[in-house]
């Protein structure tokens, strides 16, 4: 237990680490999947047949780093668990009920009758806006230290609606990676307009973050990390401005570069997502618990790193297959 120093420092920081990561992948994967279905208002009745048949292979592995992460906010920071779950009972609730409503959704419009294929191409729709903007409204409220106010709660639905953009942007990106044709134009002026959505909410939730808590305040502003921190703000502008300059030559001849858009917009998430992490460290609930007052003890930890160390494997390794064995352009669907 020694081996990394003290385990009681060295162990919540490795769940800490793991559970980060497992919420930066659910969001990058499952966001885009999610973003596909909140464009379904947009798209014609084809378009939306190509439109699950880019997302189908991977969309139910996607969630299942939100399991992960969860689990292990439960297992090892169990405090933290319920003070987090308590704060947020009703938008976890409406996203679980969104989450498997677009479940069901994308099984049963494969199977119903054409008359009513239209009602579960509204379900799925109306699933992927209620787990969007439901885990946005979460993380507004995470942001504002899980106080309930007025003010609080306007800025959560704020950053619902924005992570709601965010998802349906990187959707669009997912879709001009995965489709060509009338399609994938269409995709490229969603991402256009999407991208400014994106430049917003980013700004938002960075400048309201450290007025909600001189702590992370000083963090940004100290000597020497504000130098250290400089290269965040400044790749993000950088890769917005890229986005913006290839989203507005795209298509290219023989389909060139569809995949960058994707990548570029997943590197800005993670860099989002990395000032967010900094700002809120080593606090597992904002200015109340930090990840060293909520882990379980040492000994419980260090049984469960053992049983994750073959479980977390399996996980990316599977995923990771499935999009070998999918690359490549989203066929036409069928199911005869």
């Amino acid at each position: 237990m020694d081996l990394f120093g003290p385990p009681e420092i060295w162990l919540p920081l490795a769940f800490a680490t793991l559970m980060g990561v497992s919420i930066l992948v659910y969001v990058c994967l499952d966001g885009y999947d999610l973003g596909v279905g909140a464009l379904f208002p947009f798209a014609e009745d084809d378009e939306k047949d190509r439109m699950i048949a880019s997302i189908g292979p991977f969309w139910d592995a996607n969630e299942t780093w939100l399991v992960l992460a969860i689990g292990i906010l439960l297992v090892a920071f169990p405090t933290a668990h319920g003070m987090i779950l308590t704060a947020l009972y009703l938008p976890v609730a409406i996203m679980l009920v969104g989450l498997i409503l677009r479940g069901v959704a994308f099984d049963f419009r494969a199977k119903a009758q054409a008359k009513y294929k239209p009602f579960w191409n509204r379900a799925f729709c109306a699933g992927s806006l209620m787990a969007s903007l439901s885990q946005g409204f979460m993380l507004g409220l995470y942001i504002m230290g899980l106080k309930v106010t007025a003010f609080t709660l306007g800025f959560a639905a704020l950053t619902a609606v924005a992570l709601t953009v965010a998802y349906s942007f990187i959707g669009a990106t997912w879709l001009i990676f995965k489709t060509d044709g009338a399609l994938q134009a269409k995709a490229i002026a969603q991402a256009r307009r999407g991208l400014w959505g994106v430049v917003l909410g980013l700004g938002a939730v960075s400048v309201a973050s450290p007025l909600v808590s001189p702590r992370i305040l000083e963090k940004w502003i100290s000597v020497p990390e504000v130098f250290l921190l400089a290269p965040l703000p400044l790749l993000s502008g950088a890769l917005i401005l890229t986005l913006w300059l290839l989203l507005r030559r795209m298509p290219l001849e023989k389909d060139g570069l569809s995949w960058l858009p994707f990548a570029l917009t997943v590197t800005l998430f993670t860099l989002g997502y990395l000032g967010m992490a900094y700002s809120f460290y080593p606090y597992v609930v904002p200015d109340q618990l930090t990840i060293y007052d909520a882990a379980s003890a040492p000994e419980s930890l260090l049984i469960i790193l053992v049983g994750t160390v073959f479980v977390l494997p399996m996980i990316a390794g599977y995923t990771v297959l499935s999009y070998v064995i999918f690359r490549g352009k989203a066929t036409e669907l069928r199911y005869d």
